[in-house]
C-alpha cells in the first residue's frame, strides 16, 4: 500500500489549557504532534514548485491561530480545532494529532490526548458540522 505523509513533530503550541486551582501545577509547554497521510500527487512530483505539492505552511499558520485564539479548558477541544482545519484541506486524507501538556506535577512528566481519523472519519469531519 503506498502512502505520502506531512509529519510535524515536538511543535511548540503558544497556548492556555486546563482549569487550573491555587497552587496546582500549570504546564509551561503544549506539545504538537501532527502526521497527515496526503494524497501521493503531492508528494510524487513531476516538477519542482510549491504549485506541486501540500503546503504545510499555511496550515500551520492556522493551527497557530487557533492555539492563541483564547483560553481552553481542555486539550480534547483545541486537538478537534486542529482536526477540523487539517480535514479543510482537500489534499488530506487522514490525520492524526498528539497534543501533551508538561510538567504534570511538580516532579515531571507529560499528559496528552491522541486522536486518530482514517479517510472516512476525515472525509465526515470535512463535510459535517
Amino acid at each position: 500500500m503506498s502512502s505520502a505523509l506531512i509529519e510535524l513533530e515536538d511543535y511548540k503550541l503558544e497556548t492556555s489549557i486546563g482549569a487550573y486551582g491555587l497552587g496546582d501545577i500549570r504546564p509551561s509547554a503544549h506539545i504538537l504532534d501532527l502526521k497527515l497521510g496526503i494524497r501521493i500527487d503531492q508528494v510524487v512530483i513531476a516538477h519542482d514548485g510549491m504549485a506541486h505539492v501540500f503546503d504545510y505552511d499555511k496550515l500551520i499558520e492556522e493551527i497557530n491561530i487557533i492555539a492563541a485564539d483564547g483560553h481552553y479548558e481542555t486539550q480534547e477541544r483545541l486537538v478537534t480545532l486542529i482536526a477540523k482545519a487539517c480535514a479543510a484541506h482537500l489534499a488530506v486524507q487522514c490525520i492524526e494529532i498528539s497534543l501533551r501538556k508538561s510538567p504534570v506535577q511538580a516532579s515531571g512528566g507529560s499528559i496528552g490526548v491522541r486522536l486518530r481519523l482514517n479517510e472516512v472519519d476525515t472525509s465526515a469531519l470535512r463535510f459535517g458540522p
